[in-house]
């Protein structure tokens, strides 16, 4: 019993003399720790198009995705990829193979608190693909329902050294998870500036652009898992709190 009172004392003790230092101590001008932020690579990959491949028996694509920050708010960013891909519809199939590069930057319009890293931003890209269409069969348009359809026409055409450009508008999120590991995703709005077309023939599906629609206009996603390389760190003046006595 003795003991346990000597136990409670000494504890009373403690908190006795805790508060009283806590009170000496917002008597002074407190000052919050500087703020540290960390400038590198981000490197990852598009799991969308990745899972896409298994599940899409006429799709296989690849991404991979990375930016580098260069100032508080604004990023180097690009991505680069392949896609091989066979559209079917009423009256064509034909497939769409090569490669493509996209190159811009981000603006992070998040503020972060204390040393949290999400990103949530706008930017812009301008891509450029090379690529390959390959003509599998076509159906002629039957004007008049009155007849059966007419069989569609084998075809193994092929139109090789096509390419296009585009300017891409980007909004997207980047999450922290873990230490260093990201979870994003972003959508995108697409628009042709320059077109290579086939003699003969349309590009329908343009790797990297995706399907188009009225003829230059596409939209994209993706959704993303990438690993932060840190390079160098820098600090930032935080204003001092001082506390009224």
């Amino acid at each position: 019993m003795k003991r346990t009172l000597k136990f409670t004392f000494s504890i009373c003790l403690l908190l006795a003399a805790f508060l009283v230092n806590a009170q000496g101590e917002q008597k002074k001008d407190s000052v919050a720790p500087p703020k540290i932020s960390r400038y590198g690579l981000r490197v990852g990959i598009d799991l969308f198009k990745l899972s896409r491949s298994f599940y899409e028996k006429d799709y296989k694509g690849l991404e991979i995705v990375g930016d580098y920050r260069l100032t508080k708010s604004y990023y180097l960013a690009g991505e680069i990829g392949n896609e091989n891909k066979t559209v079917k519809d009423d009256h064509l199939d034909f497939t769409t193979k090569g490669t493509y590069f996209k190159a811009g930057f981000n603006y992070n319009t998040y503020e972060n608190w204390l040393d949290m890293e999400n990103v949530i931003y706008v930017g812009l890209r301008y891509g450029v693909s090379t690529f390959s269409q390959t003509l599998n069969s076509y159906q002629i348009y039957n004007a008049n329902p009155y007849f059966a359809e007419p069989p569609a026409i084998q075809s193994a055409e092929k139109f090789s050294g096509l390419s296009a450009q585009w300017v891409e508008f980007v909004a997207g999120v980047n999450a922290k998870v873990f230490n260093n590991i990201y979870v994003g995703f972003s959508f995108r709005i697409n628009k042709l500036v320059a077109n290579k077309k086939p003699s003969g023939f349309d590009n329908l599906y343009i790797p990297g652009f995706n399907r188009t629609y009225d003829g230059d206009f596409g939209v994209g996603f993706n959704y993303t898992v990438s690993y932060f390389i840190p390079l160098y760190k820098t600090k930032s003046a935080v204003a001092n709190n001082k506390v009224k006595k």
